[in-house]
């Protein structure tokens, strides 16, 4: 089977941004509960730090990964195919 490269590129673009969107949004709803769960998922105590969330933060945050999930997507769909060539 055969990936479609530029798609799958696209749609792990859209899937990033998606989940940019809803972490951005449970950010902005439960700033202290997110950054509590941040700090258990790095194994870190952030409680002392805190949240400073812009809208111009989301954005170039949801552009960057966007870009980066697209590029990985793509790349990660043309290294399969030439592997199912081999």
């Amino acid at each position: 089977m055969t990936l479609n490269a530029f798609k799958f590129g696209l749609a792990s673009a859209i899937t990033a941004a998606v989940l940019w969107l809803v972490c951005s949004a449970l950010v902005m709803v439960m700033p202290a509960m997110m950054l509590s769960m941040s700090g258990d998922m790095l194994h870190m105590q952030l409680n002392g730090m805190g949240w400073h969330l812009t809208l111009i933060g989301v954005v170039q945050g949801l552009v960057a990964w966007f870009v980066s999930a697209g590029i990985a997507g793509w790349l990660l769909a043309a290294i399969y195919n030439r592997l199912q060539k081999a």
